[in-house]
């Protein structure tokens, strides 16, 4: 038989956006999370297959919530359209936590922000970094860019800690370690790709540090100062990852500490494949499915000894 294509986001803009009337069961909310959780081949979607069943749905939740929200921020037309459907995703936010949910996602998620105690921050700090993407497309700063991952990356982290029940002080920290190094990474591997929306997060001043010039970014010049540069902000990621590498040992349960595990070992797999292209931060590096099985297999071969790296 032939597999059914899956919806467009405008697709599902138009069911299930703010003019949209269709209301959805718990049930059947869980279900449309597990499709778009499902549906997409990443760490996250992938990596969660490994959990016990119960904390299954309440990680596909999360995940749908997140998927949203990114589509929002780049898969609509213009950055005020974009705006205005970020701030409609912050309404229904806050109507969720009411307990007065309406969209799909948030039909799902409810049930477990109650389950779980999960805090409403860390969802609000993603959409405000979506929200940044709209009107900042250019960082200036090294700094700023870390400000920027605190709400784009670490609220991730956060929130699973708390699904897992390991969201101590003290694992929090390495977590957003982790979660930082793997924006960061996730920026250095897909350059070309930003460029091609209009965004530029290589920050200004490394770039000016390494002599990249603005004429060599229009032109997509590989050169000597592009490796340079690229050598040194991949070697920051990776000490971030490192950082926060003894995380997976200190969350309970062989599969969840694979989990966690599988996410670190996937931003260093990453980190690998740019330093194998030479820096060339032009030339997006690939980690196939291969490739990430065997992170996986390493993941849960290390939870079996306790998660250490």
């Amino acid at each position: 038989m032939p597999v059914a294509t899956p919806p467009t986001f405008a697709e599902e803009l138009t069911r299930h956006g703010p003019e949209s009337a269709v209301e959805t069961g718990r049930s059947d909310a869980e279900a449309y999370c597990r499709r778009l959780a499902g549906g997409h081949y990443e760490n996250f979607p992938v990596a969660t297959r490994l959990l016990p069943r119960r904390l299954r749905q309440p990680f596909c939740n999360v995940y749908a919530f997140c998927r949203w929200a990114d589509d929002l921020g780049d898969e609509v037309a213009g950055a005020d359209e974009s705006l205005r459907l970020l701030s409609w995703w912050r309404e229904e936010l806050a109507d969720c936590f009411d307990g007065r949910p309406r969209h799909p996602v948030f039909v799902a998620l409810r049930p477990t922000v109650e389950a779980f105690g999960l805090p409403r921050t860390p969802f609000g700090d993603l959409i405000s970094a979506f929200e940044q993407d709209q009107t900042v497309t250019r960082h200036q700063t090294f700094e700023g860019l870390l400000d920027y991952c605190t709400r784009s990356a670490n609220p991730v982290g956060r929130i699973v800690l708390r699904l897992l029940g390991a969201d101590s002080p003290e694992n929090v920290a390495r977590s957003d370690s982790v979660c930082t190094g793997l924006q960061l990474i996730n920026f250095w591997q897909d350059v070309a790709r930003d460029a091609d929306i209009g965004r530029r997060y290589l920050p200004a001043d490394r770039t000016a540090a390494h002599g990249y010039t603005d004429a060599m970014w229009s032109a997509r010049e590989t050169n000597g100062a592009l490796r340079s540069l690229g050598e040194d902000l991949v070697a920051d990621a990776v000490a971030r990852l490192q950082d926060g590498s003894r995380l997976a040992a200190s969350v309970p349960g062989l599969r969840p500490r694979a989990v966690v595990g599988s996410f670190h070992r996937g931003g260093l797999a990453v980190a690998s494949r740019i330093r194998g292209n030479g820096f060339d931060l032009w030339r997006r590096p690939v980690v196939g499915k291969a490739a990430m099985a065997g992170v996986l297999s390493r993941s849960l071969a290390a939870a079996a000894f306790g998660g250490r790296p």
